[in-house]
């Protein structure tokens, strides 16, 4: 045994991300996640260009700073000698990319904005689908059952000022109003009492809230508490699942729109990979930023075998939609299809609604459909 494991390449894919702060349960998720790939593809061993490997997740923390997510991307080229990064916070990806290509670094993005593949950048691959599949129909659904008038209060994150720019914009070609329109700090705050009494005052019907699923669920509790009876539209960084555990329940949720829950969805595969996963993680919520860097990292292995490299990231970005196709469905429970020219990887988005307390998957075409 001892020789066999001197005879291994140690293989390490970086992970910047808030491990300390109001996000780190967030980015211990994604950590985690891409763990616990590593772990079953090292149980089963893998060879790469004919040599056997052992793959590392070198973990740092940014506490969401994107300074220092480009300060440890290059710790992690230099120091750790790693072709492939997964960042889960926008502010950190846009910082990667200034110099990721010339560090020869495949930057694998966790965060759902568009403009991270239209920036051009040949080492990316955006990992999950784009908020502009979720704004439309969430704005029928919301407007439909509740009203015209919105409030918004995101995350203060560019991940967040987009999804309020872009949202504001729909709502309003929509034939809605925008009644207050605020971020909030939901990486360093515990109250936000203030911000959300300033977007009441203005008798919403509708709130836009999200950020990581903790300091959201503060958002709710203290919106109902204030007196709100309308809906949520819920970015999809949130996850229902997360936030019913710190509030006690789906009840407060009613009238929500958002993200389907991983833990709730019934495919036969996607429940296969929840067990899996909770016998390692018994206490832990295994949401979609455990899942889908889970998927990446397992993606990415495939495209570094096909590659005939650990190392090139260009040559791993040129088989990652190989990779991808290559996982069986019990890796591969989310149904990726592809990688596009530009350096999305392709899933279906889905969506559900929390009604009467209880969450019910809807099919996003239906919602697409005008109330």
């Amino acid at each position: 045994m001892p020789a066999m494991v001197l005879a291994q390449e140690a293989v390490n894919i970086g992970f910047s991300g808030p491990l300390s702060g109001g996000a780190a349960l967030y980015g211990k998720n994604v950590l985690d996640g891409m763990k616990f790939a590593v772990d079953e593809i090292n149980a089963k061993g893998f060879e790469i260009g004919g040599k056997k490997v052992k793959f590392e997740v070198v973990g740092l923390d940014d506490q969401y700073n994107p300074s220092q997510t480009a300060v440890n991307a290059q710790r992690l080229v230099q120091q750790d000698k790693a072709s492939t990064i997964v960042v889960p916070h926008s502010g950190g990806i846009f910082a990667v990319q200034i110099r990721n290509q010339q560090q020869n670094l495949l930057l694998l993005a966790y965060s759902s904005l568009p403009d991270i593949t239209k920036r051009g950048n040949k080492l990316t691959i955006e990992l999950p689908p784009n908020i502009t599949e979720y704004i439309p129909p969430f704005i029928n659904y919301e407007m439909g059952k509740f009203g015209k008038k919105l409030a918004i209060l995101v995350t203060d994150s560019d991940y967040g000022k987009i999804w309020q720019k872009d949202f504001k914009a729909a709502w309003e070609k929509a034939g809605g109003q925008v009644v207050s329109d605020n971020t909030a700090s939901y990486n360093k705050s515990a109250d936000f009492y203030s911000g959300v009494s300033r977007a009441l005052a203005e008798k919403p019907d509708v709130m836009l809230i999200g950020g990581p699923s903790e300091p959201t669920a503060l958002v709710v509790k203290q919106a109902r508490e204030l007196g709100f009876k309308g809906g949520f539209a819920v970015l999809d960084q949130a996850k229902f699942d997360e936030i019913a555990q710190v509030i006690g329940g789906m009840t407060l949720l009613n009238g929500s729109i958002g993200v389907l829950p991983t833990m709730l969805d019934t495919l036969p595969e996607t429940q296969a990979f929840v067990k899996r996963a909770q016998k390692v993680y018994p206490d832990r919520i295994i949401g979609s930023e455990f899942g889908i860097p889970y998927v990446a990292v397992h993606a990415t292995a495939e495209a570094m075998k096909l590659a005939g490299t650990s190392s090139d990231a260009k040559a791993i970005r040129e088989k990652m939609d190989a990779g991808y196709k290559a996982l069986p469905k019990s890796v591969n429970f989310y149904g990726y299809t592809s990688v596009d020219a530009a350096g999305h990887a392709l899933m279906d988005g889905r969506v559900a609604v929390v009604e009467d307390g209880k969450l019910r998957e809807v099919k996003l075409a239906d919602l697409a459909k005008k109330n």
